[in-house]
């Protein structure tokens, strides 16, 4: 799966890392002033959809760094020796276990007393490449082929093989900033009344955003979209859609002849009219396909990061283009 107005690693002096699961071995609370010399809480997050949620909940308490800089797909990120180091200082390690591999071993090498697994504060799934699709008439099948994967998008995925994708699905998303409020509560407990504040601003903006794709895509023309990267499993969970994934493992990688011969009998089937592809990743393959097919092309957004191409500042905003688009593709009603 391929996702930032962040800050550059070598700012990373600690903080807390990012990630979407478990809350671990935080036994004790301190005070943000016994921490950094401004005091504020110094956290580190591994990547964009968790530093939102750090910014978001800490407020004017927290000084948060990111461990993923703007362009860097955040799976194949390597940490420098002196960055691995640096992550002991930290106050708080926000991540998600299972999307960056150098990330997962260096914090769980760090030994931080807050440090907050993302993937832990809600409950994953695990999606394919499709799941189960079934046209009127049809058996309900599987959509990965012999040699082909049944992914989470990358090769990336949580433990199980379960999608670690869950901030795509507001609802998930804002499960794990409930967590992450209460994290940052134990970690400065001084502060722990504008954490809760923060955090139950954050959630019903969630809730507004998940209101609006559920309006938003009640009635549409098709259910299906088919997309590069298959990281919207738990999206098209959450509103009734179908998604399919092109390649199954690799946004940039070629899918195979039988797999393309699928997706133009899908497309046909289902009245897809748009293949999406993202914008941290080379369009090349959705644009061979949808010329293929006749289709038009599109970005979906797994958010993953914010760049200067990216349709929004930060989470909401980019959320709001990638259901812009859906219901262009789809033919909301």
């Amino acid at each position: 799966m391929n996702v930032r107005r962040l800050i550059p690693t070598t700012a990373v002096a600690g903080a807390v890392a990012l990630g979407l699961v478990t809350l671990s071995a935080c036994g004790g609370s301190s005070s943000a002033a016994d921490k950094g010399t401004d005091g504020k809480l110094d956290v580190v997050a591994s990547f964009y959809p968790v530093q939102y949620l750090a910014e978001q909940i800490g407020g004017g308490h927290v000084a948060v760094q990111t461990l993923t800089e703007p362009g860097v797909e955040p799976h194949d990120l390597e940490l420098k020796p002196r960055q691995i180091g640096e992550l002991s200082d930290a106050d708080v390690l926000l991540y998600l276990k299972g999307v960056q591999p150098a990330v997962d071993k260096a914090i769980d090498q760090a030994g931080v007393e807050h440090t907050v697994d993302a993937a832990t504060l809600t409950t994953l799934e695990a999606h394919g490449t499709s799941a189960g699709h079934a046209h009127e008439g049809e058996e309900s099948h599987d959509h990965a082929h012999e040699g082909e994967e049944s992914h989470e998008g990358h090769d990336h995925g949580s433990e199980g093989g379960l999608d670690p994708h869950v901030w795509l699905d507001p609802v998930k998303y804002a499960e794990v900033a409930k967590g992450v409020g209460a994290a940052f509560a134990k970690a400065d407990p001084d502060h722990a009344a504008d954490y809760e504040k923060n955090t139950a601003a954050l959630v019903k903006k969630l809730g507004d955003l998940d209101t609006a794709f559920e309006t938003g895509l009640k009635n549409t023309e098709t259910r299906t979209f088919i997309t590069t990267h298959s990281a919207f499993g738990y999206l098209a969970e959450r509103y009734h859609l179908e998604q399919e994934g092109i390649t199954g493992v690799d946004p940039e990688s070629e899918p195979s002849p039988a797999r393309v011969k699928e997706l133009q009998d899908i497309a046909k089937a289902d009245k897809v009219s748009t293949v999406f592809f993202e914008t941290l990743a080379s369009d090349k393959t959705a644009k061979t396909l949808a010329q293929d097919t006749g289709l038009k092309t599109d970005v979906l957004d797994p958010l993953e990061g914010i760049t200067d191409k990216s349709k929004g500042d930060d989470y909401v905003e980019v959320m709001q283009a990638n259901l812009a688009a859906l219901k262009k593709a789809l033919g909301a009603k």
